[in-house]
Formats: structure tokens, C-alpha cells, sequence
């Protein structure tokens, strides 16, 4: 198994390297290029692959494939603390590109709602007072241009009616890339489609098509990009009483892993051997003629390595993209197809006239979610009406909405805190209200949770107002849940401190805090009393400022 292995790829690589002849190529050039091609066979033709599949995943009923009692079934755990189960495991022993694996993926798996309100009619949403746009979550649409077509095409010049071919090649089609920049603090801009630009197709004179125009999309840092359905089909099996998954075909990083890594995707193009482009007799007057059958034969080989590494390069990692930092250069996201011979690259000793040319191969299409995680140091966290908002007013320059009812803040708010001229300033992150049941997508559900999950720290503000401050914050803690918590540093602000009765709650809240050897202070952020211990606290909790 191991030996076709390295014959596969090592033959792959000197098929590679075997270039197709540039422009204006000679006879024995293009002789040659057909010979080369002819010496080389990947594998026995009975264990070629016959067809792809025809699309990345298909809707299924849930079955005994989603069990422990199938052999095939793993739980994968991804960074983050996400799941994933494989019920169909690629083929061991096939030739790589030629078997993948199969992921039960359900559709609630699948965040496409920027908000808990998005299915409400735009006039009946809530609005914040905020005038700047914001936007955390946005499900894209994005193609990657087809390659032009080959062009037939023959010399022609005073005294010669019909000269030498000149049909030049289709231009590749435009890539996707993404990329993360600085100064930009919102998904509000990126747009629901993004489109490439098709390659030309190629000229008579022996030039080539136009290359598509590539596209470029500018997230903010601490972005994270993952694939999905199409968010139309998540949203009609979430709202479907039928028990029905995503199967998503999955590939190996390497040859050498037996567990998925990437989502394969695959292109609606022609199969090895077709793809052919005919200017006067039909492809079966062709493939009735020798010439044209032993040509194709070679061609067949070129097409395959082409598929080949199309699947290489046509992958997308199963945990996403973090886009945690800028990036030095633009990320390749989907490829453009590639574009097809002209057909000055046929002119052999046995075909004079090649009155045919190379289609170019399809671009790629599909969806992705772009989730922003805000970038604080800090982030607060409590139930709604907690004092959140009136805390950061009292402690920032961010001018949050107050008011005495329940999800006042309906977007996150970032504000800036600076201590002294000779300290390093810090962020604090303010999200709407948690709630019992958030981690169920309850109230504001998940929708906002993310914010907090890249801040160095976490600042829980509990009410002393609340009939039982200690049991709100074990709620809490159960919402945010282990692998938010984790390696974070913890402090508890414990507000509205002037009311009555609150000193008797507080010294039942310290206790349970100083049990968990956490830290905590009380003030009253309304009347701003007690709010420079806050701001010290806060300071050593971002990991700003020495204790």
C-alpha cells in the first residue's frame, strides 16, 4: 500500500513538471509534451476514480452511521471545545484524492443568526442608540471565477488561406483571498456575495485570455472564518420536526493522518478526457478517428493531474481560520479554475489541423461565516440590569445606553481605560446580558458570549440589589462554562453598593469569591463612589499593570 503511494505522488510530481509548452509551440515541441504524457500512468485504469462527488455535503436522515455501534464512528474534539463525529472513515488503502471521510454535522451546529431578533421584520427589532453600524456575524457567499475557454483558431496572411494553429489559451479564473487588517472594528461592510472575475478566453494570433480579477476581503482582526451549508438548508432542518444531518465529505492533512482535517470541495467541471471544445465535426466524428482517440489518451493524463491537484488545493480546515493577528499577505481562499489549451498546443505530426480546443475548468462556490470576537482585555459579564452599562460609563470613555429595563445593551461597547500617564491603558468589553439558559441560546443566547471569550480577563458585576447575589453568579459561571474560564484571570464588581441591606450581601458574596481565591469590590457606580479600587482591580485583572 505504501509502495503505490509513492508511485502515485512521485509520478504526480514528474507529471507536474512536465509544463504544457508555452506560447507558440512547435510541432516537435508539442510531440514531445504528448510523448512525456504518454510515459507516465498514475495508476491501473479499473482503480481510477470514475467520478467525484458531485457536491461537499448531502442531507441525511440520521441513522445507526450516527451510533458508537458503527466501527467507522469517532468524536473529534476541535480547538475550542467544538465536537465533531466522523461516521465514515476514508480508505486506508486507496489511492490518496480518491476516498475522504464523511462528518455528521447537525444543523444547529451552524450559527448563521447575527442576533436573536434577526428573524423579527426590521421594524419591530430592537435598535441601539449607537449611530455607527456594527455587525459580529455575517454568512458569505463566495465564487471563485472560471477558467476562459481555449480558442480554435488558425494563421492566416496574404497567400495562405489556412496556416499553422494560433488558437491561444483561456485565462485563469480570479482567486478569493481574505485578510486581516488593523482599524477596523465591525463586519458591517463585508457584503453578502463575492464574485471573481472569469478568465478571457483565449485569442487567434496565439493570445491568451484576460486572467479574472481577484477579490479581496478585509475582516477585523480577531475574525474567525468557518464553512457552512447553505445557511437556506440549515434553516429549513432547524425548523424541520424530520431528524436529519449534514453529511460532509472531510480529507487528511497528510497522507500519513488517519483523521480528517479539512472540508474537501469539489468542482462542477468535465471528467478526464472530455472538456473538449469542437469547431466544425461533432465529438463523435472525433472520437470515431485514431488520431483523435490516441491524442485524448495522452490529453486524459494531463486532465487527471489537474483534478488531482485541484482536490489538493480545493480545502478549507474543519476548525476555520482565526484571523487573531494581522495578516502579512492576503490567505487563499478558494482557487480559480484553471484555463483551457488553445488549440495551438495540438499540432502534431499526425494532427495538421486540430480543430479543437480545451474548455477551462469551473470555479468553486461556497458559503462561509465570518464571526468577529472583540479584542478586549477585559470583558463584563452579568445578568441583565446588573449595572454593566452604568459601571463602564463611570470607569471609561464609552458611552454606553442605561436604562432600568432588561437587554438595554443590544451591542457590544468597548471602552478605553487609562490609570495614570505612565501606565499602558486597557480595554474593557461590554456585552448584552446573560441569562439562565444562554448556553442554550436562551435571551441574548450565545449571540454575544464570543466577546469575551479572546479578553485576557473576565469581570463579573453582580448586582447587591438581587435577592441572592451568590446564586446569580453561579449562574453565571455556568453560562460562561469551563473553556471560557479557562487560564482567565477572575474578578467580581459587586454594585449598587448604597442600597439597603447591601453590606449583609456582599459579605455572603466575598465568602463564596475568596473560596475560589478570587477578588472582588464593591461600589456604587451611579453616585461613582469606590470607583478608583475598581479601576485598580480592573487594571490588574487585564494583566496591564503589576499588583
Amino acid at each position: 500500500m505504501f509502495a503505490s503511494h509513492v508511485r502515485y505522488f512521485s509520478t504526480s510530481l514528474r507529471l507536474r513538471a512536465i509544463k504544457v509548452p508555452d506560447n507558440a509551440p512547435t510541432l516537435e515541441e508539442n510531440s514531445a509534451w504528448l510523448k512525456k504524457l504518454a510515459r507516465f500512468s498514475i495508476t491501473p485504469k479499473p482503480s481510477r476514480p470514475t467520478e467525484l462527488p458531485k457536491s461537499t455535503y448531502e442531507i441525511r436522515q440520521v441513522s445507526e452511521l450516527e451510533s458508537e455501534t458503527n466501527p467507522d464512528f469517532i468524536k473529534l474534539r476541535l480547538p475550542g471545545g467544538k465536537h465533531v463525529n466522523v461516521v465514515k472513515k476514508a480508505d486506508p488503502h486507496s489511492q490518496p484524492g480518491t476516498s475522504f471521510f464523511t462528518l455528521s454535522v447537525p444543523a444547529s451546529d451552524y450559527f448563521v443568526a447575527s442576533s436573536p431578533f434577526s428573524r423579527l421584520p426590521s421594524s419591530k427589532r430592537p435598535k441601539a442608540d449607537s449611530s455607527q453600524s456594527f455587525a459580529d456575524l455575517k454568512v458569505v457567499k463566495v465564487r471563485s471565477g472560471k477558467g476562459g475557454n481555449g480558442a480554435v483558431s488558425f494563421f492566416r496572411d496574404t497567400g495562405i488561406a489556412v496556416g499553422p494553429p494560433d488558437g491561444g489559451d483561456g485565462g485563469d479564473g480570479g482567486n478569493i483571498y481574505v485578510s486581516a487588517v488593523e482599524g477596523l472594528s465591525s463586519l458591517h461592510s463585508i457584503k453578502a456575495k463575492y464574485v471573481a472575475g472569469d478568465g478571457g478566453n483565449g485569442q487567434s494570433g496565439q493570445l491568451d485570455g484576460k486572467r479574472g480579477e481577484d477579490v479581496y476581503i478585509q475582516v477585523p482582526v480577531g475574525t474567525t472564518m468557518m464553512w457552512c451549508a447553505d445557511p437556506k438548508e440549515i434553516r429549513s432542518l432547524r425548523d424541520s420536526e424530520n431528524d436529519q444531518v449534514f453529511h460532509v465529505k472531510a480529507s487528511a492533512g497528510s497522507r500519513r493522518d488517519r483523521v480528517p482535517r479539512n472540508i474537501q470541495f469539489f468542482r462542477d467541471s468535465y471528467e478526464p478526457g472530455k472538456g473538449w471544445i469542437f469547431k466544425e465535426k461533432d465529438e463523435q466524428y472525433h472520437m470515431e478517428r485514431d488520431f483523435f482517440v490516441d491524442l485524448n489518451e495522452r490529453v486524459k493524463l494531463y486532465d487527471e493531474d489537474q483534478r488531482y491537484h485541484e482536490l489538493m488545493d480545493d480545502v478549507f480546515p474543519i476548525q476555520g481560520i482565526d484571523f487573531a493577528e494581522p495578516t502579512k499577505e492576503p490567505i487563499l481562499v478558494l482557487k480559480g479554475g484553471r484555463g483551457g489549451m488553445g488549440n495551438m498546443h495540438f499540432l502534431t505530426s499526425n494532427v495538421r489541423n486540430p480543430r479543437f480546443a480545451k474548455m477551462g475548468r469551473s470555479g468553486l462556490e461556497q458559503n462561509f461565516i465570518f464571526e468577529l470576537k472583540l479584542l478586549a482585555d477585559l470583558g463584563l459579564v452579568g445578568l441583565p440590569n446588573a449595572g454593566k452599562s452604568t459601571l463602564l460609563r463611570a470607569i471609561s470613555n464609552a458611552r454606553p445606553r442605561v436604562g432600568h429595563w432588561e437587554f438595554t445593551t443590544l451591542q457590544p461597547t468597548i471602552g478605553t481605560i487609562q490609570l495614570r500617564i505612565d501606565q499602558p491603558s486597557f480595554t474593557v468589553a461590554d456585552i448584552p446580558g446573560v441569562v439562565k439558559g444562554a448556553s442554550e441560546n436562551r435571551g441574548m443566547g450565545l449571540t454575544f458570549l464570543r466577546h469575551v471569550e479572546r479578553s485576557g480577563g473576565l469581570v463579573f458585576v453582580i448586582s447587591l440589589g438581587s435577592e441572592n447575589p451568590v446564586e446569580d453568579l453561579k449562574v453565571l459561571l455556568q453560562e460562561m462554562g469551563p473553556q471560557r474560564m479557562e487560564a482567565k484571570n477572575v474578578l467580581i464588581v459587586a454594585t449598587k453598593a448604597d442600597l439597603d441591606g447591601a453590606e449583609r450581601q456582599f459579605l455572603k458574596l466575598k465568602e463564596f469569591v475568596e473560596q475560589r481565591r478570587w477578588k472582588i469590590v464593591p461600589c456604587c457606580a451611579m453616585r461613582k463612589e469606590n470607583i478608583e479600587s475598581v479601576l485598580e482591580m480592573m487594571a490588574e485583572c487585564s494583566g496591564k499593570v503589576e499588583p
